[in-house]
This record gives C-alpha cells, sequence and structure tokens, in this order.
C-alpha cells in the first residue's frame, strides 16, 4: 500500500476511537505541549513527554481527557479502573431504567357480558404492571356499518375501569378497527 493510504488508515482508525468515547492514552497521544491536571488541583502546560514521564514515575496512565481544547487537557490517572466505573455507571443506570410495554386486547363488537369482564380484568393487570394498553375493535363485514355498536363496548370497558387509567388516544377509527390507548394513573 502506499504511505498516502497508510496515512488516511490510521487517521481513520484514530478517528473511530474518539468517536467511541475511548480516550487516547499515554503513547497515543501526539501534541507537543499538553495542560496537565494533577490529583491536587494544580495545572500546568508541559510537554508530553515530562507528562509521560510523570505518569510512569507513578505507576499510572496519562489520559486526553479534553482534546478540543488548546493545548489539549490530559490527567494522570488509572485508566482501567476509570473505564471500569464509567462502564459500571452505564449498566447501573440500565438497570433503573423502565422499559414501556404496548400490550393489544381485541375483541369483536358483539361481545359477551362474561367476556367484558374477563378483558376488563387484563386491561386492569396490564394497567397496574405498569405497561399500556391499546383496546381494539375489530370490524368484519356489515359490522363496519354500525361503529357505534364499538364505542359502546370501548364505553363499557372504561367504565369498568374507572380511577386506574390516563387516556393517551381517545377511541378512533384505523381501517376495520376502533381501538384507545390507555395508560397507568401516575402514582404522584
Amino acid at each position: 500500500m502506499s504511505k498516502m493510504k497508510l496515512n488516511f488508515l490510521s487517521l481513520l482508525t484514530e478517528g473511530e476511537h474518539l468517536a467511541d468515547k475511548d480516550l487516547r492514552i499515554n503513547e497515543q497521544i501526539r501534541v507537543r505541549e499538553v495542560r496537565l491536571i494533577r490529583d491536587e488541583g494544580k495545572q500546568g502546560i508541559m510537554s508530553t513527554l515530562e507528562a509521560l514521564a510523570l505518569a510512569r514515575a507513578q505507576n499510572l496512565d496519562l489520559v486526553e481527557v479534553a482534546p478540543q481544547a488548546n493545548p489539549p487537557v490530559v490527567k494522570i490517572m488509572d485508566y482501567g479502573k476509570y473505564k471500569f466505573e464509567n462502564e459500571k455507571k452505564v449498566r447501573d443506570s440500565k438497570k433503573k431504567q423502565k422499559v414501556l410495554v404496548m400490550k393489544e386486547i381485541r375483541m369483536q363488537p358483539h361481545v359477551d357480558e362474561h367476556d367484558i369482564a374477563f378483558k376488563s380484568k387484563h386491561i386492569k393487570e396490564f394497567l397496574e404492571e405498569g405497561n399500556k394498553v391499546k383496546v381494539t375493535v375489530r370490524f368484519k363485514g356489515r359490522e363496519l356499518a354500525h361503529t357505534e355498536i364499538g364505542l359502546e363496548v370501548l364505553k363499557d370497558i372504561l367504565n369498568r375501569l374507572e380511577g386506574i387509567y390516563g387516556m393517551d388516544r381517545q377511541p378512533t377509527m384505523e381501517g376495520r378497527f376502533m381501538s384507545m390507548i390507555l395508560s397507568p394513573k401516575s402514582k404522584k
């Protein structure tokens, strides 16, 4: 490969590291001088080689924390420990996130009273678990001429669930389906 292609590939790989939020450490820092921040809070501008020598004397790494600054800001730290703690914070924040799940209950406009009670019980359970629920009435053939029957079924379900839901979307027609979306009432 030519020298120009090799330089382009090396620039490309360096750029990928910055995009991955990987910081440049030790010999990867290729500038003449840097602003070094020490543990005591003292800072000063010095050559990269001097800063690297100080880091090596303490058996730590020289890490570039602000590459866009002029001169770039570096810090002496244990890079492996720093990276581990950051990954741990990300894992912990993912554990605390609540994933919203949309459950769907389907029925037809001519539904028996027992079936409405049974489906209402399931909707109540889904809402108590913290899930959103899409309640859908499906119309077949000539039932489309009487959508008011489906609306009455949805209103009956809402009456049975009084006080435990928040209405995200009112009952609307979407082709052959009439649906509404309910969410759990906030516990504030």
